[in-house]
């Protein structure tokens, strides 16, 4: 059961449609938390961001990772995490890696993937037994991902696959533009090798396992028998995760620490807006918390 700042049962989550609140009023069942620029950006945390994960543990409240980056896989991250001072098993972590593994194995069993991608998710596809090669005429589904070694020849092993071949189809892990970097950097990400693909062959990608696909909230809360209403989508993109939480019915927050900011939330529709938009992640603790663990904002 959800509980309120007293510990007693909370009302049911704020509906849509409404300004986004500042401040929940109520603990929820579960958080499901994406990483960068949500808990640390880069290879810095952000503030409050420890004692937040640690103090929801510590009163029995499941927390979940999400990430649409596949350019690492879930141990990878679980070490980050862990020297970043929040050790976290990698079963409570879920990334585009684990997403297009499992969707490929239940919805094209047997097909032959060739993938656009670095070294976790390859790995991953070996580790999981799916047949992958770079001959066209054996292609049955072509992966984009983020890659940073996409070269011509990768183009047109795709481009001969599914306009030459006409046998294939295109499939991405995330719909990222861009990977964001600290200094307001950043790198072409998925979306970018899904255009060039689009664009020579005609040709659409047809499913996009990663946020905000609702297919990875079945990753990250599954196993926990919870109702989805119950629980919180929390995430800097509204693109991705505020977007995925919409899709899924569930309560939101957004932290101003990363990609989205105020004025791009009062320029969405109601109803795509975030339930929660908050300077720091640790505000998702209710005030009455604050105040019982003496927390201050200079911590």
């Amino acid at each position: 059961m959800r509980r309120s700042a007293d510990g007693g049962p909370a009302t049911t989550p704020e509906g849509r449609g409404s300004a986004p609140s500042p401040w929940p009023d109520h603990l929820y069942d579960a958080y499901v938390f994406d990483m960068d620029g949500t808990i640390y950006l880069g290879d810095q945390l952000l503030p409050g961001a420890r004692r937040l994960v640690l103090e929801l543990r510590e009163r029995g409240i499941p927390v979940r990772f999400l990430s649409n980056n596949p350019t690492r896989d879930p141990s990878q991250y679980a070490e980050k995490l862990r020297a970043l001072g929040i050790a976290t098993p990698i079963s409570e972590i879920a990334n585009t890696v684990v997403t297009m593994t499992r969707w490929l194995r239940t919805h094209h069993p047997g097909a032959t993937v060739f993938p656009i991608a670095e070294q976790p998710l390859i790995d991953s596809f070996r580790e999981a037994g799916i047949p992958m090669s770079d001959d066209p005429a054996a292609i049955d589904v072509v992966v984009a991902s983020y890659d940073r070694s996409f070269d011509y020849r990768k183009l047109q092993i795709a481009f001969d696959a599914l306009w030459f071949h006409r046998r294939a189809i295109l499939v991405a892990t995330n719909p990222d533009p861009f990977c964001p970097f600290p200094g307001g950097r950043g790198e072409p990400d998925c979306a970018a090798v899904v255009a060039a693909i689009e664009a020579c062959t005609g040709a659409k990608c047809q499913m996009v396992v990663g946020k905000p696909n609702p297919v990875m909230l079945e990753e990250a809360i599954g196993d926990l028998r919870l109702d989805p209403r119950r629980c919180l989508v929390v995430g800097d993109r509204l693109s991705t995760d505020i977007r995925m939480a919409a899709r899924a019915h569930m309560a939101s927050a957004m932290p101003l620490t990363g990609e989205s900011t105020r004025e791009d939330v009062a320029a969405l529709d109601p109803s795509d807006r975030p339930t929660y938009v908050l300077d720091r992640v640790d505000r998702l603790l209710p005030a009455a918390l604050w105040r019982e663990c003496g927390w201050a904002e200079t911590d």
